[in-house]
């Protein structure tokens, strides 16, 4: 079996001769002891950490970084002048009064995510071939900008689609170009396969929200192929991991990022377990983070990977507070084969099920979710109708 593309990036990027968990981990170390040393000297947020470790165990012992502290102290933890900043990533709280999260990258962290992107990506972009990029475009490098610049990299083609669009503009975007590669989320693509069963997509990878396995496999019967999923977040630079050709696991990037899966209390796991993931980003130049509790749930694979990488496996990965969480309510009704998108809305007498679909739905028998009478409200999709989410699905 061919070995993870991931691989090679990491050997090409470390100069290493092959990737061994012994290389990896006293790599790990000196950039971890390189990157205590920076914060020792600026005397910032993390300036009171010791100034090395003997050992990997040793980070075990440091304290937690939360979100809290993140949106509070953020510009405390930066450890270049504004000046060496390229861009800044902003999440705004759910509430008016909350403070934002910001998160700050220099030109280099920019292109090492490129690089990143462009080794996940060359599992299944080809050259010449056409790459349907349905993530958000914002200028100045922004997301749906790094990855066309990893396609490019890839000498394929991007096309710069972006999220927001309507069902009509995506299906005539789709006649046209006729990209045999997409990069989104899952639901858009689900909902595009089913508009139109017979197109020119071959082969997706799938990122920014859960996808659960019933939808999964839907999708890959419509393709005919395997999906890739990826695992990032704006705290490990947008990339993070993703999957090989063994299809079991997303592969971390574990020369940039040194991660841990914590339970509830924060005491460590061993591999196997499921609990919180945390992570040490070890190349941040910008603004570099010490064991952030990233509010993701996932695990380790314990078994070695059959594509014979040694690098980490992060199982699925969902957000903790389960509550907010479609996943397990997509499973149930994008089950029904009509449904093309629906939005929930938490109102006073229960939960609002807002959709519409190819013909009139006779849905599952869920009249109850968590405790909340469910009420639907369904109608036929028209090609002015836009997907309902732009990002992770959840209930309002």
């Amino acid at each position: 079996m061919k070995q993870a593309a991931l691989d090679a990036w990491v050997q090409n990027q470390e100069r290493l001769s092959c990737v061994t968990r012994q290389e990896l981990e006293t790599l790990q170390l000196k950039k971890l002891n390189q990157l205590l040393q920076r914060e020792k000297e600026r005397g910032g947020f993390y300036g009171n950490l010791p100034f090395r470790l003997d050992s990997l165990e040793g980070v075990k012992e440091l304290p937690f970084t939360t979100e809290e502290d993140l949106r509070r102290e953020g510009n405390k933890m930066v450890l270049l002048s504004q000046s060496l900043i390229e861009r800044v990533r902003t999440e705004n709280t759910s509430g008016t009064t909350g403070t934002a999260k910001r998160i700050y990258y220099s030109e280099a962290d920019q292109n090492r995510t490129v690089s990143f992107f462009a080794a996940g990506l060359s599992e299944l972009v080809h050259k010449g071939e056409k790459t349907m990029i349905c993530m958000p475009f914002s200028g100045a490098r922004g997301l749906g900008e790094l990855i066309s610049e990893a396609v490019c990299q890839l000498e394929a083609i991007p096309v710069k689609v972006g999220i927001g669009r309507t069902y009509g503009e995506l299906l005539d975007i789709l006649e046209e170009e006729k990209p045999e590669t997409f990069v989104g989320m899952p639901i858009p693509l689900l909902s595009l396969l089913r508009l139109k069963p017979e197109n020119s997509l071959q082969r997706a990878l799938i990122s920014a929200d859960v996808c659960p396995k019933g939808i999964q496999k839907e999708i890959e019967m419509r393709l005919g192929s395997r999906l890739y999923p990826h695992y990032g977040s704006r705290e490990m630079g947008l990339a993070g991991a993703v999957t090989c050709p063994a299809f079991q696991g997303m592969h971390l990037r574990e020369n940039d990022i040194l991660a841990e899966i914590v339970d509830k209390e924060g005491n460590p796991l061993p591999v196997g377990c499921w609990g919180e993931l945390v992570i040490t980003t070890l190349q941040a130049e910008a603004m570099p983070l010490i064991r952030y509790r990233t509010g993701d749930y996932t695990r380790f694979y314990a078994e070695p990977c059959p594509c014979g990488s040694v690098l980490h496996r992060l199982d699925q990965v969902s957000r903790m507070e389960k509550e907010q969480s479609l996943a397990e309510l997509d499973e149930k009704l994008f089950s029904v084969s009509g449904v093309i998108d629906y939005q929930t809305t938490l109102t006073e007498k229960g939960i609002l099920v807002e959709g519409y679909g190819t013909a009139p739905l006779e849905m599952p028998g869920i009249f109850n979710w968590r405790g909340h009478p469910v009420e639907y409200r369904w109608r036929l999709v028209k090609k002015e109708d836009k997907p309902c989410y732009l990002g992770k699905r959840r209930i309002l």
